[in-house]
């Protein structure tokens, strides 16, 4: 707010010099042509001069209406006209003018004035409006973004009357919902995991006791019978497989249902999933220097999720961002067998072929990724997220390229 204020200062300031300026000028104008009479009759006296004292003919002057030379019977100073005396080879001569321009001329700056001011009137206008019907409102939005940082999510954001914002106020205020949601789903697994964990560690405790016992009783030689010493070791191996199916339970549990990734099936046109993905990138990657080439491709229906497609996209690109040499990415589309398939390519691949494989494994982090921050989820998210939308998301390497293609159902 404090620039448009200097701004508006500024404008102001603008404004006044102009009317000064342009009064300035026109004034000057004004006074300097203000008896242009005095010009005409400087001229009709040289032609008189000229011409013997002749009185010329007065259709070409503007503003002299008559001339009349001095004579004892006339009333030479007794007319109620405006008029100019002047002494012509020893001969006094009346010059009758009509001072008409002067009036003209203040019509003008009149008008000129009255035209600026009502720009100024309008300019200013429009500014305060700007100011108190846009900017005051939104500086006033300013404070959404800090609350929400702090987890202050209850409080619903409030639109303003002029719906100026209302798309951004709309998208701010699903934004809360959704961590307001995410918050709550989060507590709630937090709590049923712990509940789990709690359960399963109680459950582990009577096969470990009983390992313990038969332990203790074959330390001590309780079981001196060869056949009673298998039955026991039995026992042993059963009750070792069951603490490892309670293992098992846990890893589980802590892997799975950690990531809300809800898909809200659809159709929608290829051409809208390659713009948006172009949109972005092709500046980022031209800040970077890396050459982005987007293929040709005929445009058509594809079933699934348009956000959730851009979110797959976006992360296949950031990781051939990451992990390539910087020199090239490619994106390129094909039909096959009634699908589309949407490839992204970088050069430089510089994951093993052994680690392909479980490239799309949950916190899995390949030999590559050692110096790069990241939580090995990315991969992992796009496969769950195309195979809820029906489609398959599959990686190869190829002549030191890594190809990640994304399997999309055709309509």
């Amino acid at each position: 707010m404090k620039a448009f204020n200097r701004i508006f200062a500024v404008v102001i300031t603008v404004i006044i010099a102009v009317f000064i300026i342009e009064n300035g000028i026109l004034f000057t104008d004004h006074k300097e042509s203000g008896r242009p009479y005095l010009v005409e009759i400087s001229r009709l006296v040289r032609e008189m001069e000229k011409d013997n004292l002749e009185i010329p003919d007065l259709v070409s002057c503007e503003y002299v209406t008559g001339v009349s030379g001095f004579s004892d019977t006339d009333d030479f100073y007794g007319s109620d006209s405006d008029y100019v005396i002047r002494e012509i080879g020893g001969k006094l001569y009346r010059f009758d003018y009509n001072v008409q321009g002067g009036t003209d001329r203040t019509k003008l700056i009149l008008t000129v004035n009255a035209i600026l001011l009502s720009l100024a009137v309008m300019l200013i206008g429009v500014m305060l409006y700007i100011r108190f019907q846009i900017l005051k409102p939104f500086e006033k939005l300013t404070d959404i973004p800090y609350e929400l940082s702090k987890g202050n999510l209850t409080a619903p954001v409030k639109e303003t009357k002029n719906r100026f914002f209302g798309r951004f106020l709309w998208g701010v205020d699903m934004l809360r919902e959704n961590m307001e949601q995410q918050r709550e789903r989060e507590l709630g697994l937090q709590r049923d995991k712990k509940m789990l964990l709690l359960s399963l560690s109680h459950d582990i405790k009577t096969p470990l006791s009983a390992i313990k016992l038969y332990a203790k009783a074959l330390s001590k030689g309780l079981y001196e019978s060869p056949e009673k010493q298998l039955e026991i070791a039995e026992n042993i191996n059963a009750k070792a497989d069951e603490i490892e199916n309670y293992v098992s339970e846990i890893v589980t549990a802590s892997r799975e249902d950690f990531l809300s990734l809800e898909v809200n099936s659809g159709e929608f046109y290829l051409s809208e999933l390659i713009n948006k993905i172009r949109l972005y990138y092709a500046e980022k990657l031209l800040l970077i220097k890396t050459d982005f080439t987007v293929g040709s491709f005929v445009d058509c229906l594809i079933s699934g999720d348009l956000d959730r497609s851009v979110e797959v996209i976006q992360n296949v690109m950031e990781n051939a961002i990451k992990y390539g040499d910087g020199k090239s990415i490619e994106i390129r589309i094909c039909e096959e067998d009634g699908c589309i398939l949407v490839t992204v390519k970088n050069s430089g691949c510089s994951l093993e072929d052994t680690d392909l494989p479980h490239i799309f494994e949950s916190f899995w982090r390949g030999t590559n990724a050692e110096n790069e921050k990241g939580s090995g989820l990315g991969l992992y998210i796009c496969r769950e997220l195309m195979r809820k939308m029906n489609g398959e998301i599959f990686a190869e390497i190829k002549d030191g390229y890594m190809g990640v293609t994304a399997v999309f159902g055709k309509v």
